[in-house]
């Protein structure tokens, strides 16, 4: 057997000393400093990475020249080196964990086929999934809903829960965290981050140890970069090639530095300051770069605030938003139940490779510096369709009253104005606001429950000053209603603060004698289930629960959509009357009928914001200025009378920071998993027996699978536009989301196979199942395809339709696509700015695949959209310059060619020829955004995964 040839850089190997006089072994960046001096001024976060570079230099996949060239990086020059970067774990959440596993599956069964051994194919990294994403608010207002909640969520998803169970005996490397625990962030923060780590497989006496880092399958796995773990989100397909042994490639980023001074005032969150650092880096266009805090500002924040900030870096576009190590980190993993060893060697460890400590202005090379001043942070929400635009939150009011009746391309809302303030009665009979609503029958219609325990049924008169009181015994609504309240997603809920806040400003509403209106839908569905343990010890439940923010779930609800529905009535009201009804929750998501379908106004803002909100009733009702509501005897109570001191949230902090309960919460994830947990029955062995199912299904993408890949010309000719979009195409309005319609075509298909309405579930929950998914990609209710004609108002039909060419028929784009495959058309998509913005979902570009589109044609990429398009074997193209499809005066009645000159090559000029129907044509030149020597070949394997697979069968 040939002997493993000597590591490049060998000397670099050095030893570290625990307080506790423990050894261990690491590779020195301050050893390879000696040999590249710049290393020493490097951003940490490069360092984090250099490290795995340097570690896994086996002259293969990680040679001496990426250490070198990486070692070598310079703060303003041409990014055009491929860095291969090898993580420690994988994180998945159960909504793009399950198509990710059924890809792993599709794969074993692949090499069954092929008599080869399924084990070939194995995650060679720790990876945990935590179901998180399948629990809907149907029950509210009520101290049954979690439980009802719970039993509605298994009853949905028995099927998916039994693949799972098959996944976890099936690899040996793969955990999964049972629904009710929390959100996958949270538990990521709280509990699977170790610090440092060593392989498995090093059995010595002083092991090698290596940072945390990571690839989650949710754009929001930035949140651990909170605690200075290098991690960020990939979609499903490249996370399946990091946990089975490859290299994350990236291009060498950009690093902004973004220093913080001073600190912030009273009354100021940690959410207000994270909507300004969105705003601000938004602005910076950080999209695809690192974004690195520092400064004496840095220092001074919580953990918390700190992971509240990394969490949103994919609504400030950039790849990170870290913070590096320093006394702050270790207490908080002291706080949160790690074992003392583990602390000690955390800190220890970064000590030895100098990466401890928040550094000081001056101390690193950035690619830019931008600073913000904490003191000049104030209370803000963002909204009301993306979460960079913040609003003071005095400006609200105004703000909203000047979007109502802005035209769609000025972010408003294309209303008259004179309806702004007109309102509409909801008349409630034979209701009882004491009666308690038992779970419904399997296969009965989805609950929603309008009136509950402990809320009365008698509405009282809207207080704020925009709104006219109500007929008496009546509920009205109108623009500006607060229809949605809710506590909800990691971002905020992982931040002892704000959870504070909020629970400190309902026990003062109440006090005042404050009320909710019983048709708001409120929740609060916290990350973990230490957030309801902290809040009950310091005795602050009660209180919300008083406001009707009762337990609704541990897990992502209303910020991914799953706010369950409202009432029939106010659904009525809404669309007849074309009212533009409000969210407010403590998310950080907000885009177009992304919280629900027929709420177009959604607002982020902290728990306290959410709670004084939902007592307002209204946003135009000025929180500045204006009461909050009517407390005892009709006196008028504002928001300075019940928002809480930082004193009071300090003085309840020590029931948030409890290793025991930490240590407690997280050992029950083996030995309690919980009852309907433990019911589920899975198929066992190593090869999956693809049952029939509507949830699971064999994927496709192996079809005809050979050992070599089929040679194909990268070159398009006469395709036909599929559709043409817009700036700010999310993958909410690509990728199949929320329910689903009875009259779309995933509908159909589910009617078609026996499932009844009330059986349709959401697209999420029937990832793992193609033929819907596929179905319902660009059938997002609020997305414009511009080939369609404006109305005589100017108004643009929404939904996911297109012309069908030649003759211009209107039909679903679905139903094109089948009729361009079966032609054998081939067919493209063009987009504007920000083209795949939004959660890191693998199926906005496995379903784009599955449609037969060739090409996607942008003014700019999201970076992680961008990569997954590449990973399915679709061309991402840029425009170049002042050029778009507008400037080509497109209309979609045209064919297109796109020409490659020679061989395929990263990010290479290509020609977009355009023919028009009067037979004249026009060249462009775009930009291949093919943007490394990996993804070259991934494209011409088909894809990320019929590559991975082939490397893995032929080892």
């Amino acid at each position: 057997m040939a002997k493993a040839p000597a590591h490049a850089f060998a000397s670099t190997l050095k030893t570290f000393k625990t307080a506790s006089g423990k050894s261990g072994k690491y590779w020195s960046l301050k050893e390879l400093a000696k040999q590249y001096p710049s290393v020493e001024r490097l951003p940490v976060s490069i360092r984090i990475v250099l490290e795995s570079v340097l570690r896994n230099c086996d002259g293969q996949k990680v040679s001496a020249k990426h250490v070198e060239e990486l070692a070598h990086w310079a703060p303003n020059a041409e990014r055009t080196d491929e860095i291969p970067f090898v993580v420690t774990r994988v994180v998945l959440q159960d909504f793009t964990g399950v198509p990710l596993l059924a890809d792993l599956a599709a794969m074993r069964s692949v090499a069954a086929k092929l008599n080869k051994s399924p084990k070939t194919i194995e995650p060679l990294v720790p990876v945990d999934l935590v179901v998180d994403h399948s629990v809907m608010v149907d029950y509210y207002g009520t101290p049954k809903a979690l439980d009802l909640n719970m039993k509605l969520e298994f009853q949905r998803n028995n099927e998916r829960y039994q693949f799972m169970k098959w996944g976890m005996q099936a690899f040996d490397t793969f955990g999964v965290v049972p629904p009710g625990f929390g959100i996958v962030h949270q538990v990521n923060l709280e509990y699977f981050a170790r610090g440092v780590y060593k392989s498995p497989a090093d059995k010595s006496d002083t092991p090698v140890y290596y940072p945390d880092s990571l690839v989650g399958t949710d754009s929001h796995t930035t949140m651990i970069n909170g605690i200075g773990v290098v991690g960020w989100g990939v979609g499903g397909i490249e996370a399946e090639a990091a946990m089975l042994g490859q290299p994350v490639y990236m291009l060498t980023p950009d690093v902004v530095g973004f220093e913080l001074t001073g600190k912030l005032r009273e009354g100021v969150t940690a959410t207000d300051l994270v909507l300004y650092v969105t705003s601000i880096l938004r602005a910076e266009k950080v999209v695809g770069k690192f974004v690195e805090f520092f400064g004496p500002g840095a220092a001074s924040i919580a953990v918390p605030d700190r992971a509240t900030i990394g969490n949103m870096a994919p609504e400030y576009g950039a790849t990170m938003g870290f913070f590096p190590v320093d006394e702050m980190t270790v207490a908080y993993f002291e706080g949160t139940g790690r074992t003392k060893e583990e602390v000690e060697r955390f800190a220890a460890y970064y000590k030895a490779q100098g990466l401890f400590g928040m550094p000081a202005p001056g101390d690193i090379d950035y690619t830019k510096v931008v600073k913000l001043d904490l003191g000049t942070v104030s209370p803000s929400l963002a909204g009301p369709k993306r979460p960079q635009d913040r609003i003071n939150l005095g400006d609200l009011s105004t703000k909203f009253a000047e979007l109502y009746s802005k035209p769609n391309d000025a972010n408003g809302f294309n209303q008259p104005a004179d309806k702004l303030k007109q309102r509409y009665a909801l008349t409630r009979e034979g209701q009882s606001g004491d009666t308690e609503v038992p779970p419904p029958p399997p296969g009965s219609p989805r609950p929603v429950i309008e009136m509950v325990a402990n809320r009365s049924t008698k509405a009282a008169a809207h207080t704020s000053a925009t709104a006219p009181s109500a007929p008496k015994g009546d509920v009205t609504i109108g623009n500006g209603d607060v229809l949605i309240a809710a506590i909800t997603s990691c971002t905020n809920t992982s931040n002892p603060s704000v959870m504070l806040a909020a629970g400190i400003l309902a026990k003062k509403a109440v006090e005042a004698g404050l009320k909710v209106q019983p048709h708001i839908k409120t929740s609060l569905a916290p990350g973990s289930r230490i957030v309801t343990e902290y809040l009950e010890k310091a005795g602050l439940l009660p209180y919300l629960e008083k406001l009707g923010f009762y337990l609704a779930g541990y897990g992502c609800t209303t910020c991914i959509g799953n706010a369950g529905d409202l009432t029939p009535e106010i659904n009525e009201a809404i669309t007849k009357n074309d009212l533009i009804g409000a969210a407010v929750l403590s998310g950080n998501r907000n885009f177009e009928a992304r919280i629900h379908p027929n709420l177009k106004a959604n607002f982020l803002a902290s728990p306290p914001l959410v709670v004084a909100f939902a007592i307002a009733g209204n946003v135009m009702t000025d929180l500045m200025t204006q009461p909050v509501g009517k407390g005892k005897g009709g006196k008028d109570v504002y928001l300075g009378d019940i928002w809480p001191t930082p004193k009071e949230i300090d003085d309840n902090l020590r029931f948030a920071m409890n290793a025991k309960s930490f240590r407690a919460n997280y050992e029950k994830v083996k030995s309690d998993p919980g009852k309907f947990w433990t019911s589920i029955k899975g198929t066992t062995g190593q090869v999956y027996d693809w049952p029939t199912s509507t949830y699971i299904a064999e994927p496709p993408f192996f079809e005809g699978f050979q050992m070599q890949p089929h040679a194909s010309d990268a070159g398009i000719q006469g395709a036909r536009v599929m559709a043409l979009f817009g700036d700010s195409i999310t993958t909410d309005h690509i990728s199949p989301a929320g329910s689903i319609k009875e009259s779309s075509p995933a509908g159909i298909w589910l009617k078609a196979h026996g499932v009844p309405k009330a059986d349709f579930n959401s697209y999420g929950s029937r990832r793992g199942n193609h033929d819907v998914m596929v179905r319902g990609t660009f059938a997002n209710v609020r997305i414009k395809n511009l080939m369609i004609p404006p109305d005589a108002n100017g108004t643009q039909e929404e939904g996911g339709v297109t012309l069908f060419q030649p003759g211009g028929e209107k039909m679903f784009i679905y139903d094109a696509a089948m009729k361009y495959m079966a032609a054998g058309t081939p067919t493209i998509v063009f987009g504007g700015e920000e083209y795949g913005t939004g959660s890191s979902r693998d199926w906005a570009a496995k379903g784009t695949q599955l449609l037969g589109i060739k090409a996607v044609v942008a003014r700019s990429f999201e970076r992680i959209h961008r990569a997954n398009l590449v990973g399915m074997g679709v061309l991402p193209l840029q425009f170049r310059g002042a050029d778009s499809w507008q400037t080509l005066g497109l209309t979609g009645e045209e064919k297109i060619d796109v020409v490659i000159g020679g061989e395929l090559k990263p990010q290479m000029d290509v020609k977009l020829v355009v023919h028009r129907a009067d037979g004249s044509h026009q060249e462009v030149t775009v930009r291949l955004r093919i943007d490394t020597p990996i993804e070259v070949d991934y494209y011409k394997h088909g894809g990320i995964l019929p590559f991975v697979l082939r490397q893995l069968l032929a080892a």
